[in-house]
């Protein structure tokens, strides 16, 4: 049976039926929680909501259970892998406490490190709740998170990008001209990865074949993925095509990753398959997930929890695979969702704070579709604020308007300015190499040499004049 939670202001008592309602009103307003129904009544019952959940004991979260353990398999993931050691330090604190301990100087890098494991998705949504932007910033500041590949990102004062060359039509040209272009812009150490337009295996094969064959030529330490479903990744291994990383979307329920058509054993099956082909050199994280708020109520598989406590769950899917990159691709999901540019900055935070706190390397899709009350502006505010805040990776696209997704995210030039304006490198192997080919001199500074590099300029005078018409054939082929 599940706890009631009430709290007595003045002559008023409130009352919350169970744990989930009392983390769904303590959330921060949102449209998503909204169309839900479960946002607080009045920005009066959200404050009650928040000082009775400071005052609810982490142990809590262990022994009440938001969607039941007997019908959903993340619900048991939590539970099953959750580390009684690593939670012994911070077992004593309420949300309150929890929260007021990671803003202290106790809470140090190595503390944060060696706690994580103890950390439920569920507490670290609840503690988000209750923290402002700044404590969000300050705490995932201090969580210190690498993972490694061909390159290790996630390293002190760094800050990566993926190089997103999509195009409408899956052109190779257009691709191959987007990855140049990211490239002589310092971009893509995150990851080279394509959301294809054509969505099947052979595309897939394709577009894998022509990443890597762009990384060999000029020895790139960077890692290539095609963003198509982790099933069809699996049938390209096996057709021995050239694998880097396993991708999928995810999200904080059995039932929101049904919709997506996965479930745990599938993406154990995966990362086998994407380790058994030992293409990492300094490392060997092979999966890529995304995530975001709001598509556990868009696939009607949220179990009446607020969107960002599922989002959080949606990390201990991550964290069981030991991920190269987690990016919530925060404004995508359109205005439904989260409303306007406030909205989107504050998830944009609570989403790599959480998982940052749980131990994950975390990036973010700074973005918005073009019908939310959002604008670049809104989304050079958030960049800013979580490049202070140790975010891994962002985005970088041409002119930060994706033509394939139609949505506008971070572009080539929105990367070099957090950089610059916050003193952040490239990740150590990349930033090595684009001095090596000439495309930056005094990498740190994010200098970009001004003239065409030499290895460049040789492979753009051999390329045909017109050869668009054969792609297009082949693409269709």
């Amino acid at each position: 049976m599940h706890k009631t939670y009430r709290y007595t202001l003045g002559s008023k008592t409130y009352e919350f039926r169970h744990l989930a309602d009392l983390l769904a009103r303590a959330t921060p307003a949102r449209s998503g929680d909204r169309l839900a129904g479960v946002i607080a009544r009045s920005a009066e019952e959200r404050a009650v909501a928040q000082m009775a959940l400071a005052d609810v004991p982490l142990s809590n979260f262990l022994n009440e259970a938001l969607i039941p353990y007997e019908q959903d398999e993340v619900t048991r993931l939590i539970i099953d892998d959750h580390d009684a050691a690593a939670f012994a330090p911070i077992s004593h604190l309420t949300v309150g406490d929890f929260r007021n301990w990671l803003l202290s100087d106790h809470a140090s890098s190595a503390m944060l490190a060696q706690v994580s494991a103890g950390i439920t998705p569920e507490m670290a949504a609840a503690v988000s709740k209750i923290m402002r932007n700044q404590d969000l910033i300050l705490v995932a500041q201090k969580c210190q998170v690498t993972s490694a590949f061909r390159n290790t990102l996630g390293l002190h004062k760094r800050l990566s990008t993926r190089l997103q060359p999509n195009h409408p039509t899956d052109d190779m040209n257009g691709i191959a001209a987007s990855i140049l272009d990211g490239l002589l812009y310092g971009s893509g150490d995150a990851v080279i990865g394509i959301n294809p337009a054509t969505d099947n295996v052979a595309q897939a094969t394709r577009l894998l074949h022509l990443m890597d064959d762009v990384i060999q030529r000029y020895d790139i330490p960077t890692q290539s993925c095609v963003l198509t479903h982790v099933t069809n990744t699996l049938e390209c291994i096996e057709q021995g095509a050239p694998v880097d990383l396993v991708f999928q979307s995810i999200g904080g329920s059995e039932a929101t990753n049904s919709s997506f058509g996965f479930n745990l054993a599938t993406l154990a099956e995966a990362q086998q398959a994407a380790l058994s082909l030992q293409r990492g050199s300094v490392g060997n994280n092979v999966m890529y997930f995304e995530t975001g708020q709001g598509s556990a109520l868009s696939a009607n598989a949220h179990h009446g929890l607020d969107q960002q406590t599922c989002e959080a769950r949606a990390y201990a899917v991550a964290r069981k695979f030991s991920p190269l990159l987690v990016n919530t691709v925060v404004g995508f999901i359109g205005p439904e969702y989260l409303f306007d540019g406030k909205e989107i900055i504050r998830a944009g935070l609570e989403d790599h704070f959480c998982a940052k706190l749980l131990g994950l390397p975390m990036g973010c899709d700074v973005c918005y579709t073009n019908h939310a009350e959002a604008d670049q502006n809104d989304m050079d505010n958030l960049l800013t604020l979580l490049a202070t805040a140790g975010c891994s990776f962002v985005m970088g696209i041409p002119g930060s308007d994706d033509i394939m997704l139609n949505y506008q995210t971070t572009s080539f030039h929105d990367a070099l300015y957090a950089r610059r304006v916050l003193g952040l490198g490239a990740a150590p192997e990349f930033e090595a190499w684009l001095e090596k080919m000439h495309i930056m001199s005094n990498a740190p500074g994010a200098c970009l040499n001004d003239a065409l590099p030499p290895a460049f300029a040789h492979s753009l005078q051999s390329l045909p004049a017109n050869s668009g018409d054969t792609d297009q054939e082949a693409n269709h082929g």
